[in-house]
């Protein structure tokens, strides 16, 4: 079964142990000092895309919100023994959208992170399209899955896939009213930029 993780919680231990405030994380990161507050203080829960962006800015890998974990040559993942999931909601139980499932948690030097992802159907749609160094790699198993990239807007099915530069705006949400679930493989990109 699965543990869930507070990101949040997680993102204040490793600002706060850089000696970082949250002025000197919003510099870094783009985010206003109150959107990384409701983060920390579990109000809402960072998107992927939002988390690759603070893990550049606090010098960690990405799973580095996810908890603690030996690093390993390779890592072998069981059907129903994922090693964390992380429900994004408010801390009021306000479903905001999503919840994901690290599959590559513990590899040692690794550049992408595969994770399983549940898009649910909510009553509001977030129309914050997310920036970042890398790219992105997205399969859908179950469900409809909306994308919008930049000004083009595009509904993808089972089979479906898209494989996309970060730098592009964009912004991933369930279609209809039942669950997507995709695969997403994201490589964060090289902080010099050599990769």
């Amino acid at each position: 079964m699965p543990k869930t993780v507070e990101v949040g919680k997680k993102i204040r231990e490793l600002r706060e142990a850089r000696g970082m405030t949250l002025q000197d994380l919003a510099g870094k990161t783009g985010y206003s000092s109150a959107l990384l507050s409701q983060f920390e203080n579990h109000m809402i829960s960072p998107p992927l895309g939002a988390l690759v962006i603070l893990s550049r800015a606090l010098d960690v890998k990405l799973t580095s919100f996810l908890g603690e974990g030996l690093a390993q040559p390779f890592v072998l993942v069981r059907s129903g023994e994922h090693e964390v999931t992380s429900s994004v909601s408010s801390r009021e139980g306000v479903n905001l959208g999503y919840n994901y499932e690290a599959l590559g948690f513990g590899l040692e030097d690794n550049r992408m992170e595969p994770f399983l992802v549940t898009l649910e159907p909510v009553p509001i749609k977030e129309k914050h399209l997310s920036v970042h160094e890398g790219e992105e790699f997205i399969y859908v198993l179950e469900g409809k899955m909306r994308i919008r990239l930049k000004d083009h807007t595009d509904v993808l099915s089972p089979g479906d896939s898209i494989y996309f530069k970060c730098s592009i705006p964009h912004h991933v949400t369930c279609d209809g009213s039942e669950p997507a679930r995709i695969l997403a493989v994201i490589y964060a990109g090289n902080k010099n930029g050599k990769e």
